[in-house]
């Protein structure tokens, strides 16, 4: 429940804070910044109010970091009355002011984060000393301080407005941080090497109308598609999961003609904008604090395609079966990558993103740990794209002889690897849908050690 502070509160919060710059200037005698939030009404705290303080921190944090300034001290307060942070600086006053300005006024949230800055003696420096204009007000932009003195707008107002913009801000940086993933993800994957019947950094494997930079320029073509699927999630957590799924669907194919498009015709992704278009969904559904938890994330996904397999392929018969897909449920009632979906990526929870794990704990870097990956799905799940480029029967005997290679040594050396490069090259073999996995198993692994 949310925590009305009363005025004797905040009167000793703004105490508290005085003495914690005094002290502060006493120790260090070196200028500082006290950042906090300017939050209208009784409710100064709550998760929102913390996710935009948490914001404020990490812009303030890039710019200091772009400029290679270390604070000397720093330290952070979060209260009923609102959440404190403090930086010691050593460097000029109005250099630093110049900074938190540039933080302040470079967003919408910035007009919630308020960023004093104190030189060595305790004295605030003011955005008049820079030459910027005051502040201005949070609803009508006109300047801040008369509409304060006057009330011209109501708390509700205020309240509302800065709910408004702490939301958007939050959605918007998930939204951005899922899609950097998730791209990461897919460039990692390309730039995975030794990779067998697979492009790579070292060559194109079974394929000769696609190179490296084909899969680049694909990725990157991806990125809006990642955000806007978060975005859907997001806008739908409330609905049933089914709604998440329906909603990204199409723009899933506006994605396959951005790809097609930014490679000249050739499908680099298709398979990976289905998976990770889902996933990303997932992402929206979930709170950013449950991104780390694989589990939940695949659980999402799982709900979101719950009977899938049984609407996308009702009523297929010998005459209406076209895609090799469809052929493949028909005759053989493989699921391929609907399937996986269906029950949670079970290749990527139980195989792929224990071994690459596994490989990582072992001292691998993670292109080699990411190689153990690859082998790793293509033994624990069927790749219609094997099957496609041969048969069923073959992709079953290459299976089983990933699985025996996995037995002597599950994290193979690079020249078995490339040994195994020929021989799928030989054979025309490309295991595409397994490399779609592995992307998704570098987007799991981001999102575990560093959201």
């Amino acid at each position: 429940m949310e925590h009305h502070v009363t005025l004797e509160e905040m009167l000793a919060a703004r105490e508290r804070r005085v003495l914690r710059q005094q002290e502060l200037t006493a120790r260090y005698g070196l200028p500082m910044i006290c950042f906090t939030m300017n939050i209208a009404g009784p409710v100064k705290n709550s998760p929102l109010i913390r996710k935009g303080f948490d914001l404020g921190k990490q812009y303030l944090k890039e710019q200091l970091d772009s400029l290679g300034i270390v604070p000397v001290y720093f330290t952070e307060f979060h209260e009923p009355a609102g959440n404190e942070a403090y930086y010691v600086i050593d460097a000029d006053v109005l250099f630093i002011k110049k900074i938190t300005c540039a933080v302040e006024d470079g967003s919408d949230l910035g007009r919630l984060l308020d960023m004093d800055v104190l030189n060595s003696a305790g004295e605030k420096a003011e955005r008049s000393e820079l030459g910027l204009s005051p502040r201005p007000c949070l609803i009508c932009r006109g300047p801040g301080r008369d509409c304060a003195r006057s009330r011209a707008h109501t708390v509700e107002q205020l309240q509302a407005k800065t709910g408004e913009i702490l939301t958007r801000a939050a959605e918007d940086e998930d939204a951005r941080l899922a899609a950097r993933l998730a791209c990461r993800a897919l460039l990692y994957e390309a730039c995975t090497t030794p990779k067998p019947g697979l492009v790579d950094r070292e060559g194109n494997g079974s394929h000769r109308d696609m190179d490296i930079f084909t899969f680049l320029d694909s990725a990157s073509a991806l990125w809006p598609y990642f955000e806007t699927c978060v975005r859907m999630g997001r806008q739908t957590a409330d609905q049933p999961a089914s709604h998440t799924f329906d909603r990204i669907r199409f723009a899933g194919r506006r994605a396959e003609a951005a790809m097609f498009s930014a490679t000249g015709g050739v499908n680099t992704h298709k398979g990976a904008v289905f998976s990770m278009g889902i996933l990303c969904g997932a992402l929206g559904r979930l709170p950013r604090e449950q991104w780390k938890h694989t589990d939940t994330v695949l659980d999402a996904c799982a709900a979101m395609t719950r009977g899938l397999v049984a609407a996308d392929f009702a009523g297929l018969t010998e005459e209406n079966a076209v895609t090799a897909g469809q052929k493949l449920y028909l005759h053989h009632g493989i699921a391929g990558v609907r399937g996986q979906m269906e029950e949670g990526l079970p290749a990527v929870r139980d195989a792929g993103l224990p071994a690459l794990k596994e490989g990582i704990a072992r001292g691998l870097d993670l292109n080699d740990a990411g190689c153990g990956s690859l082998l790793a799905l293509m033994a624990a799940a069927v790749d219609t794209n094997l099957i496609a480029r041969s048969s069923l029967a073959v992709q079953q005997e290459t299976s089983a002889g990933i699985r025996e290679l996995l037995e002597r040594d599950p994290y193979p050396d690079r020249e078995v690897l490339r040994r195994l490069d020929r021989e799928f090259v030989e054979k025309n073999l490309s295991p595409g849908g397994s490399a779609d996995l592995l992307a998704v198993c570098y987007l799991l692994y981001f999102l575990e050690n560093e959201v």
